[in-house]
């Protein structure tokens, strides 16, 4: 599968420091910001910083040190936001997954009993 990244996306901008967010932490491969529209108390989005599409694109074409990169900011962000009872990742990919925005992002959701995935 061929992936176009668009970077006039929102998180593209916010990587660029064009629109604010309120960061919960960041390191060289990733930024983690409180998401604006919370569905639960913790509501955090982690990005890398590569111009990813999807999960897909960057598992395929993101460098190791981007991925593993990537994953400590996960870690570090459950840490922070001490989600010791539970939480969910959800990675969402293009339109039949309602993808918002164009650029890989995980939510990491939790703070809460979030009942069943889907219904």
């Amino acid at each position: 599968m061929a992936f176009t990244y668009d970077d006039q996306n929102i998180f593209a901008k916010i990587l660029r420091g064009e629109i604010p967010n309120k960061t919960v932490f960041e390191n060289d491969h990733a930024l983690a910001f409180d998401d604006i529209n919370p569905q639960a108390p913790v509501h955090v989005l982690v990005i890398p910083k590569g111009p990813y599409v999807s999960f897909d694109h960057f598992a395929a074409q993101a460098t190791p040190e981007e991925q593993i990169g990537f994953m400590a900011a996960v870690s570090e962000v459950c840490k922070i936001k001490d989600v010791t009872n539970g939480f969910r990742a959800i990675a969402n990919a293009r339109e039949d997954a309602v993808q918002d925005v164009p650029h890989f992002h995980i939510h990491i959701i939790g703070g809460r009993a979030l009942g069943p995935i889907l219904s």
